[in-house]
């Protein structure tokens, strides 16, 4: 079992710290599936006020639910379609303060209010998103996607071989 030390007094030391706790777990190991799930895992606890923190995979140009952290999740969704969706097909992060206001959003979880969707891109093809769900509105800001960038810059090439 791993133990890491993350205090985070500031967002930037966060990110910092979790990038070297995913970096610890995932340097080694090559299968995609237990880099996802560790890195869900990671996230999940370190970061306050999520319900929701996981993987949607590229499966035939359509998402599939990956490993994550919450309640039972949406298992397939089409590109273009809600915050995830989007992101895959723009490959751009998606930082919604209110997913209620969001057209087309598509509502696993009742209780999320906001959401941070970061497009995993390998070589120039979409590996995946990275979702991050919180009951509270406005809960992400530039820091919060700019740290999730990173992480997933970092997750990328130890997810896209299998």
């Amino acid at each position: 079992m791993y133990q890491f030390e993350i205090a985070g007094s500031d967002k930037a030391t966060l990110y910092r710290e979790l990038a070297q706790a995913l970096d610890a777990l995932t340097a080694n190991e090559p299968d995609a599936i237990a880099n996802m799930a560790n890195a869900a895992a990671l996230l999940w606890e370190y970061l306050p006020e999520l319900n929701w923190a996981g993987f949607y995979r590229n499966v035939g140009n359509e998402l599939v639910l990956g490993p994550f952290q919450g309640k039972a999740a949406c298992i397939r969704i089409p590109f273009g379609k809600g915050v995830c969706g989007t992101a895959a097909a723009n490959r751009t992060a998606q930082r919604i303060e209110d997913v209620h206001a969001f057209p087309g959003h598509i509502a696993c979880d009742a209780a999320s209010a906001s959401e941070l969707v970061v497009p995993i891109v390998q070589d120039g093809r979409l590996i995946g998103v990275l979702d991050l769900d919180s009951p509270a509105l406005a809960r992400f800001d530039a820091e919060d996607q700019a740290g999730c960038e990173t992480l997933m810059r970092l997750l990328g090439p130890r997810i896209s071989a299998s």
